[in-house]
């Protein structure tokens, strides 16, 4: 049977990594032999699909900032419907990524409406989105919507969407994860040095938005705290140059570190962060953070005058509970003087880091129980 699985960015490819194990898990226990195609990263090729293009530097948010990828996309997505035409597959799973993804199930719906198609980890229409077209055209392209927010879910059935609650990817990803001890020792990390996570980018747009507030906030902690040392997990290979010089511009004391993502998270005794799938998994670390992000001016002007957008909150982890937990700083509250101010309150506070810990774990009841990717799979494969 083949499947043909669609995403992009870093998190969609961590997302569609799991995922694909749990597919193939799943096939083997009941005899089904599996081919899945995709279009997405490095960590679904490891996981066993054969790649058509890599999306997982293909990304943005904003307006202004998606422009240098509407080409890009549209290459993918020509080649995806080439493929899809001469190579028709029994089902089709979509992952997040909104603006593509829609155009995909839009072709399978108007030229192979035979092929079922389930849309995993909806993009977060329910939450923020201003056009309610969105929502139908998710609706109208999925067979099935599985949600990993029972508020997603409940979202959906509302609106006549077979959908349901599956539970976050990373109630299973975490459980792999090191702990704080073990992880420092990989590391080399000496019990009385500060770790600080540095989390600025998965997108290219974010390295100028992000990096340049968030090291110059890492500059003045590290001058309050001359023992602090930062660490820096590597999102992208193609990062790298850029936040090596800035490290440099900024002579922070810190290490750029690849392929140890989850020990960087499981070591730090703060984090600051970008807004993403990230925030729960620090969550789910009891590591305590201060969320920040940035668009360009522009995208901001609009999206708050012209498209009159508001969101509850921007990271997941205070969506889940909607309430604050972490602190986040959206636009011009993301300033050096602010980040440091949080940063150094949660990690010189003990009642506070004690409450954020609290917090955490009244969030992970929320996510669902071990065994989401495999929940997920089953379901897929049902519709087989």
């Amino acid at each position: 049977m083949r499947i043909f699985i669609s995403t992009g960015e870093v998190s969609g490819d961590l997302q569609g990594a799991l995922l694909i194990e749990a597919l193939y898990r799943q096939a083997q226990a009941t005899g089904l032999e599996l081919e899945i195609v995709a279009l997405g990263g490095d960590r679904m090729a490891a996981a066993g699909a054969t790649l058509l293009s890599n999306t997982s530097g293909i990304g943005s948010v904003g307006l202004f900032e998606s422009l240098p990828y509407v080409l890009p996309t549209l290459q993918v997505q020509r080649r995806a419907k080439q493929y899809l035409r001469e190579n028709p597959p029994d089902l089709v799973v979509l992952i997040d990524y909104l603006g593509p993804n829609i155009g995909v199930g839009t072709y399978l719906q108007r030229q192979m409406p035979q092929v079922p198609v389930a849309y995993y980890i909806t993009p977060q229409v329910w939450v923020w989105s201003p056009f309610k077209r969105d929502t139908t055209r998710i609706i109208e392209i999925s067979d099935q919507v599985l949600a990993i927010f029972p508020e997603e879910a409940q979202y959906f059935q509302k609106r006549g969407a077979s959908a349901a609650w599956v539970g976050h990817p990373l109630v299973d990803r975490m459980q792999k994860a090191p702990s704080r001890e073990e992880a420092r020792r990989i590391l080399e990390i000496e019990s009385e040095q500060i770790a600080i996570a540095l989390l600025p980018a998965s997108r290219p747009q974010e390295l100028k938005y992000l990096m340049p507030v968030m090291f110059e906030a890492a500059k003045a902690i590290q001058n309050k705290l001359p023992q602090v040392h930062f660490w820096i997990p590597l999102s992208l290979e193609a990062y790298r140059l850029q936040i090596e010089a800035a490290i440099g511009r900024y002579g922070l004391n810190a290490t750029l570190v690849a392929g140890k993502s989850q020990e960087v998270l499981a070591a730090a005794d703060l984090a600051i962060a970008k807004s993403g799938t990230v925030n729960l998994e620090l969550a789910l670390l009891n590591v305590p953070q201060v969320v920040l992000y940035r668009v360009s001016r522009f995208t901001y002007w609009i999206a708050r005058n012209i498209l009159k957008f508001s969101i509850p909150f921007m990271s997941p982890a205070n969506l889940v509970m909607m309430r604050s937990i972490v602190p986040e700083l959206l636009q011009d509250q993301a300033t050096p003087e602010n980040i440091v101010q949080e940063a150094l309150e949660l990690l010189l506070n003990p009642e506070r880091r004690q409450q954020t810990v609290a917090d955490y774990q009244e969030m992970r009841s929320s996510l669902g129980e071990v065994g989401v990717c495999d929940r997920a799979a089953k379901e897929i494969l049902q519709m087989l």
